[in-house]
């Protein structure tokens, strides 16, 4: 997805795909060195599904959600997530009105395009649960009501995965709400000077605006690109492929937990907005190995054993990828 485009290259042929890759040129105004995590935010936008963001303190997570929001010109606000947060403070809740003597509805923060959930795992399971409604039927029921949210609707979380005191592991039912899980890596060399290079010439982390960082899409084109990708084909070995992956998650001995049905739905749809950005309109087994880890590494859960032994979640899936047979 980084060769160079020519006048025949797919990948700039429509327009609507050409935007959605100028994102990633916009982000990196501001973010250095996170292309492969802008294009996952990318696939969730499209499979209208939502990212939990895992990475140690400092590598710019909350600065990567807002500018990619800012790129595609989209209205986005952020949660701190606290031990004190009260599901109304996400969702929103019934305040008295003293002028009419009655009760009307606050909205939340919730009620926007992209919801930045910072830290999600310092807040308790209480404040957690209320986003389950949110982020699966994208509306918020209050006092029987129900409204609602704006579309697009995705949530973007972040967790420190190295900081265990004071958090709350999400529950498994709520991982499996989210469409994907990615890795935010530390830069290397040349792209942390990048980093202090940009600080050093007065650079605002506040102020994407004067960073440069401009709109090259938006809600039209996210909706062009959603009916694109819900156009690409997919074969019947593929679809054999999908459900073969999942089902070897099941029986892997090193898994206590494998993937359900809703990660082979993912898994599909992922795979197909995969094949969209890379310039087809089919899928071939590599986009199924491309999201694969993705899409399904917060769905399984490891046996303790296996921990002990410093397993990792992705090495079970490599495994999984090279013992299943690949279609042609």
């Amino acid at each position: 997805m980084t060769r160079p485009a020519t006048t025949a290259d797919p990948l700039t042929a429509d327009p609507t795909r050409a935007a959605l890759h100028r994102l990633r040129a916009e982000v990196a105004k501001a973010v250095v060195g996170q292309d492969g995590v802008v294009t996952g935010l990318i696939v969730a936008l499209l499979c209208h599904g939502h990212v939990l963001l895992e990475g140690v303190p400092g590598v710019a997570k909350t600065l990567l959600v807002r500018t990619v929001a800012a790129a595609l010109d989209l209205d986005a606000r952020r949660v701190q997530f606290t031990p004190d947060l009260m599901p109304g403070d996400v969702t929103g809740s019934m305040v008295f009105d003293s002028r009419t003597a009655a009760f009307t509805f606050r909205e939340g923060p919730v009620f926007t395009n992209l919801l930045l959930a910072d830290e999600i795992n310092r807040t308790p399971p209480k404040t957690q649960s209320a986003l389950l409604e949110v982020m699966e039927e994208r509306q918020v029921t209050v006092e029987g009501e129900r409204r609602t949210l704006p579309d697009p609707f995705i949530v973007a979380a972040t967790q420190n995965p190295v900081e265990y005191e004071g958090t709350y592991p999400l529950p498994e039912a709520q991982l499996d709400r989210f469409l994907l899980k990615l890795t935010v890596p530390l830069p290397n060399r040349e792209e942390e000077l990048g980093v202090l290079r940009a600080h050093h010439a007065g650079f605002d982390p506040r102020d994407l605006t004067a960073a440069g960082v401009r709109p090259v899409a938006g809600v039209a084109d996210l909706a062009a690109a959603r009916a694109a990708v819900g156009r690409v084909h997919v074969a019947e070995s593929l679809l054999g492929y999908v459900v073969d992956l999942c089902r070897a998650t099941r029986a892997t001995p090193a898994l206590e937990l494998g993937a359900s049905p809703r990660g082979a739905t993912a898994l599909l749809g992922t795979a197909k907005a995969w094949a969209w950005l890379t310039g087809r309109d089919h899928v071939v087994p590599d986009d199924v190995k491309a999201m694969a880890r993705p899409t399904l590494r917060h769905r399984l859960r490891l046996r303790p054993e296996a921990e002990l032994e410093g397993v990792g979640v992705d090495a079970v899936l490599d495994t999984v990828l090279a013992a299943v047979p690949t279609p042609r």
